[in-house]
């Protein structure tokens, strides 16, 4: 009897041995991607010598006549954009300022290597130049074409990747909502931890393999208590993505760190410390100075319409609460009666967020016709400039809200206090007056605050002006 349980023990499988060889799941796309992706590459790069060689200053020299010397320029190039990681999936390829880096590099490089070959018959200056510029602007351009492609396929449902999502059912729909995000992945089928048990453990990796699952996103719930499971997915040539739980708390400029053989979440302090926001800052005055001078012509035109449509002020002054929730003056056009605010108290049972801390009305009976006019086209907002002069707004950032709305604020809402308001933000580009739950606007707050970069703010600021030409959710 013990020699036969020793002998099943001898020969019951290592865990980490797979059943039967065979080819990880989806390499063909992964590889056909690198493939064209390095195409593309060398396409714009062999253009962008070529028309260099040609409009620069001609110079007899090997770099220009040889084939050889064009294979080492592209060699070069390609071997560092790849030791980057550039042409790896999702957003390491559309990495543009990593690309540019590499491609200067690159250059500067082979610049080096042709000093220290033949320093005196290298090719032009302006040769050298013209390569340089060429390079980043057609190696980027690639990129982007394929970016656009990949994208309109993906539309169509062509090049996703099958997968399946393991997940608590209280987590299931957030979990979709952030795979769905990378537009690049098809859920094909979800189930909760229970499928990971001993007992279902081989149905379900079964299942998984049967239906042709490239890649398989469990929460971290879901397999924390489940030993060895990892080893199982990799054996079924199956990749496995660990979903945080929703309480993890992961800033966004976190980056992992190993702490001898322990990832450590580490968030890295800036070389010069603010000078993103002092940059903001500056973009902000100059934008402003540009703004009102160029439209000083269109605040003469509204300032005599509100004149010509009711008896009352032009601008409209309210106690707004700011930065670290001090009140200021907020300046906004006249759209109103010139009695609104005491009409207000009439009109609470009317309003049409749910949870009542913000104040909108649809249809409300205090807009002038103007007034109407202005709303919709987000023209109202414009004196508000003013106020970004003077630093108490900026361009992009959380709405300054009234009193009345502060005060029935929870302890969680004045996060959203702690940066500089502003005229627009990614509240108004996401649906502004559609949204009817003041939870829903904090989160958006919250996200901006947590995702600021400057390059947040311009999308935040060129979405705006689609979202106001298309009059989205505004009344």
């Amino acid at each position: 009897m013990a020699s036969r349980t020793l002998s099943r023990v001898n020969f019951k499988p290592d865990l980490r041995s797979a059943r039967g060889t065979r080819i990880q799941r989806g390499l063909a796309i992964r590889f056909l991607r690198i493939v064209i992706l390095i195409f593309l590459d060398v396409i714009a790069l062999v253009i962008a010598w070529k028309l260099a060689v040609f409009y620069g200053t001609p110079l007899e020299s090997p770099w220009t006549e040889k084939t050889s010397f064009l294979l080492l320029i592209l060699t070069v190039e390609i071997g560092i954009i790849a030791a980057q990681g550039l042409y790896k999936a999702g957003t390491y390829r559309r990495n543009y300022p990593s690309l540019i880096k590499a491609v200067s590099l690159s250059e500067i490089f082979l610049l080096l290597i042709a000093f220290l070959y033949e320093p005196e018959s290298y090719i032009s200056r302006s040769t050298f130049l013209l390569f340089w510029f060429l390079s980043i602007a057609f190696t980027c351009t690639g990129r982007g074409i394929f970016d656009v492609i990949t994208t309109l396929l993906r539309k169509k449902g062509a090049i996703r990747y099958p997968v399946f999502l393991i997940s608590n059912t209280e987590d299931q729909q957030d979990h979709i909502r952030l795979i769905e995000q990378e537009n690049c992945y098809t859920v094909q089928g979800i189930s909760d931890s229970s499928c990971l048990d001993r007992a279902n453990r081989e149905q379900t990796l079964e299942y998984l393999r049967n239906q042709g699952i490239v890649e398989a996103f469990v929460s971290w719930n879901a397999i924390k208590n489940r030993l060895y499971v990892c080893w199982h997915f990799h054996t079924a040539g199956i990749t496995i993505r660990i979903l945080p739980i929703q309480s993890t708390v992961c800033h966004p400029k976190s980056v992992l760190w190993m702490i001898g053989e322990v990832p450590c979440m580490t968030i890295p302090a800036p070389i010069i410390t603010g000078s993103d926001f002092w940059v903001k800052r500056c973009f902000d005055l100059c934008c402003s100075i540009i703004l009102l001078l160029i439209l000083s012509p269109v605040y003469l035109s509204i300032a005599l319409l509100i004149k010509l449509d009711s008896p009352g002020p032009i601008f409209f002054k309210q106690d707004r609460i700011g930065l670290h929730s001090k009140k200021f003056k907020i300046w906004k056009f006249r759209t109103m009666v010139v009695d609104a605010e005491k009409m207000q108290t009439a009109l609470e049972t009317k309003n049409d967020i749910k949870d009542g801390v913000l104040f909108k009305l649809k249809n409300d009976p205090r807009i002038t016709k103007i007034g109407k006019f202005l709303r919709r086209y987000s023209l109202d907002e414009l004196p508000q400039l003013f106020n970004v002069l003077l630093g108490q707004m900026s361009l992009v950032g959380p709405r300054p809200l009234p009193i009345r709305d502060v005060e029935k604020f929870q302890t969680a809402h004045f996060i959203r206090q702690e940066v500089l308001p502003g005229i627009t933000g990614l509240w108004q580009v996401s649906g502004r007056s559609n949204i009817d739950n003041f939870e829903n606007t904090v989160k958006l707050d919250v996200s901006y605050i947590e995702n600021w970069s400057l390059w947040l703010d311009l999308k935040i600021l060129l979405k705006t002006v689609q979202v106001v030409l298309q009059k989205t959710g505004a009344y």
